[in-house]
């Protein structure tokens, strides 16, 4: 749940397992629809990655088709594509289409609108390549001598692996989602206030900093804030009062002030990089008042 009425689901795509890690070749000369280009494709941000069909031990042979496969990449702008026609086909099977419609968009990516007896929501709907086997390199995390979260954690926290999202043209974007929530599930085993916290910064964020359908700033964003908080106040006597909210509430202030916010397990990645530099600095000086006031 990013908003209350904004949502992102991970649908899982089967048929590829065994994944691994390898050197993946540098440079891709190709448009989406196969032909060649003069110069190569931009390489992949630090969130993002190629991904080859050769990096799964097992695949269906569905995977080397050209309607996903181009060179022996699986490129996710041709994932979508597909995901998407499957999905107008399933809201007409199932009588849905007074409730669900399929938005417009000038990305690759899926929208529905839904219908609720109170509002209607937006969902982004995500084929996701889930690689519960390994920890990919790019997240070089837990930080050295950091004693939050204990080191049982993190090997359990590893152990769920990552996920390869397609959320873009040619790169698939990393995700922790199942790591995020083990990591959510057990903060205040030691009796603190981490998730009380929380919960008040995402409805002052809904309420008086951040309103709207699309705000500019999402729970994803404040749950990275109240990630970074919790390693740098990783003792169980720091989080004993609920004015240890302030701390988040100032952290997030100098995110957004600043424009930067870095990523919990990739943390060569600010997640406020293409987010619009005004709403950014509307937001900072609501959080700068309340911190005044």
């Amino acid at each position: 749940v990013l908003a209350p009425s904004q949502f992102l689901i991970t649908v899982p795509l089967r048929g590829l397992t065994g994944y691994r890690e390898r050197q993946t070749r540098r440079w891709r000369y190709y448009t989406l629809h196969g032909a060649k280009l003069l110069s190569p494709v931009r390489d992949p941000e630090e969130l993002q990655q190629w991904l080859e069909v050769e990096q799964f031990t097992k695949s269906l042979p569905q995977w080397h088709e050209s309607d996903v496969n181009i060179e022996g990449d699986l490129v996710p702008a041709k994932v979508l594509a597909v995901f998407r026609e499957l999905v107008e086909k399933a809201i007409a099977a199932c009588n849905l289409s007074d409730k669900v419609s399929v938005l417009e968009s000038f990305s690759s990516v899926v929208r529905v609108a839904v219908e609720t007896p109170d509002f209607q929501v937006e969902v982004e709907l995500v084929p996701t390549v889930e690689v519960p086997t390994c920890w990919p390199e790019k997240a070089r995390w837990p930080r050295c001598l950091k004693r939050w979260p204990s080191q049982e954690k993190v090997q359990c926290i590893k152990s769920f692996g990552f996920n390869l999202l397609a959320r873009s043209n040619y790169h698939w974007q990393l995700g922790f989602l199942r790591s995020e929530r083990v990591l959510m599930g057990g903060l205040d085993e030691d009796g603190g206030c981490r998730m009380k916290c929380f919960s008040f910064m995402r409805q002052m964020k809904e309420d008086v900093w951040c309103s709207g359908n699309k705000p500019i700033l999402t729970s994803y964003h404040l749950q990275m804030v109240l990630f970074w908080t919790c390693e740098k106040y990783p003792r169980a006597k720091d989080w004993r009062a609920s004015r240890k909210f302030l701390r988040m509430v100032r952290k997030l202030h100098k995110c957004v002030r600043q424009r930067f916010l870095k990523h919990y397990f990739v943390r060569n990645t600010n997640l406020l990089k293409y987010a619009n530099t005004s709403d950014l600095d509307l937001v900072a000086g609501k959080l700068a008042v309340f911190l005044e006031n």
